[in-house]
């Protein structure tokens, strides 16, 4: 199995690829809190941003990592 190292990336030959829009629903929390993941507990700071995917799974992402990698739509 290759094993690839953070923050070197291999020298492969890439291609450019745009991930889909996919709508979730999100909501920013005011103050620290955890989620269940199948991954096991992940803890979020005040600020960042509860994500619920279209299947129902759950994540966090902080709050200048979605502030750079999501728009918000009204609905």
């Amino acid at each position: 199995m290759k094993r690839f190292k953070k923050g070197h990336p291999p020298a492969l030959s890439y291609i450019t690829a745009i991930k889909k829009p996919i709508p979730m629903q999100c909501c920013q929390i005011h103050e620290p809190f955890e989620i269940e993941t199948l991954e096991g507990v992940m803890k979020a700071e005040a600020g960042d941003w509860l994500i619920v995917g279209s299947k129902g799974e759950m994540w966090a992402i902080k709050k200048d990592i979605f502030e750079a990698t999501y728009t918000v739509v009204k609905d």
